[in-house]
């Protein structure tokens, strides 16, 4: 494990019904002995891989023990307490050249192997009944477990009359300090809280975060922005806790409806942003030290928390190089 490699997809594959399927869905590779290079697949073959059976540290010595040079990949299979198990390998490997294959009998699992002790194994070995799932299988691998939250300084809030906003009503339960990454430009997005906390008029609604104007980018798994009026049922979103820490959930619907709108700019290090959100008591920011502050009483040096995202424009979701002027 020298070095960190890009993760790979790996669909271990019976027949060539699975290869075909798995290649369609886009896996990085296959694992089994069915199909070859023409396949447009990498295959993993059985013969050339080395497996090696987990029950105890001596085990994990003697794989090393073993290795030899030129074993291009090893498949680690461990018998008890996983986790362990594989920290004490990938540990172990460190400064090898081999790649480190781990299966996964659960989309749990896939997020297991993908960070353990951080970095995680090089490829993860899914069976072909997860292959409707690929896509949520490479946004699990692919979004950080933590991003980096700055605070900035509210330089004005300003009301922008009626428009049409987006409530995201997501299928899990949302806890205080968490919520979502939304701008009106790509290069800062504000942490909107969550409405786990309700209000003298209104009960709380720990679903849903009323993300703001429709235009608005929202960030999403991997890395990627979506516009909320983008978002259907089924939608998969990125939710950001006060110190960074992600999870990805599910969208049960969104809500769009007219309401009152206000613009809120804030500026971090002389880069300025934006996000039009509902005027409302309910809407809610967070502040560096982790209060929850809401719309109609911010004022300019209040401190709310942004993600930035500097030196690149977007292009369909995606970060590209290239000159793209938000204002």
């Amino acid at each position: 494990m020298s070095g960190v490699r890009r993760k790979e997809i790996v669909v271990e594959v019976r027949s060539e019904e699975d290869l075909r399927r798995a290649v369609e869905a886009g896996a990085d590779a296959v694992f089994g002995d069915v199909g070859s290079q023409e396949s447009g697949a990498k295959v993993y073959h059985p013969k050339s891989v080395r497996v090696f059976r987990v029950r105890d540290q001596g085990d994990v010595e003697s794989m090393v023990r073993t290795i030899e040079r030129g074993t291009e990949a090893v498949l680690v299979e461990p018998e008890d307490l996983r986790i362990i198990a594989l920290e004490n390998v990938i540990a172990a490997l460190q400064g090898r050249d081999v790649v480190l294959l781990a299966r996964a009998r659960s989309l749990q699992e896939v997020e297991d192997l993908a960070f353990v002790l951080e970095r995680g194994v090089d490829g993860i070995v899914v069976p072909p009944d997860l292959l409707p799932e690929l896509r949520y299988v490479r946004e699990l691998i692919e979004t950080p477990r933590k991003v980096e939250l700055r605070p900035a300084r509210v330089k004005d809030v300003v009301g922008l009359g009626l428009g049409e906003r987006a409530c995201v009503d997501t299928n899990s339960l949302l806890r205080l300090g968490e919520g979502l990454l939304v701008g009106n430009m790509a290069r800062m997005l504000f942490l909107v809280h969550n409405e786990s906390v309700g209000s003298k008029m209104t009960p709380p609604r720990p679903f849903r975060v009323n993300a703001g104007s429709v235009q608005c980018y929202v960030l999403g798994p991997s890395g990627r922005t979506s516009y909320l009026s983008e978002l259907r049922s089924g939608s998969r979103v990125l939710i950001v806790s006060a110190d960074g820490s992600t999870r990805i959930v599910s969208v049960g619907r969104v809500k769009v409806e007219r309401r009152p709108l206000v613009n809120v700019v804030a500026e971090v290090d002389g880069v300025v942003g934006s996000i039009a959100l509902q005027k409302a008591e309910t809407i809610r920011l967070v502040s560096p030290k982790g209060e929850i502050l809401d719309v109609t009483s911010l004022s300019q040096g209040d401190e709310v928390l942004v993600k930035l995202s500097l030196g690149s424009g977007r292009h369909m979701g995606i970060a590209v190089e290239e000159f793209i002027e938000e204002v």
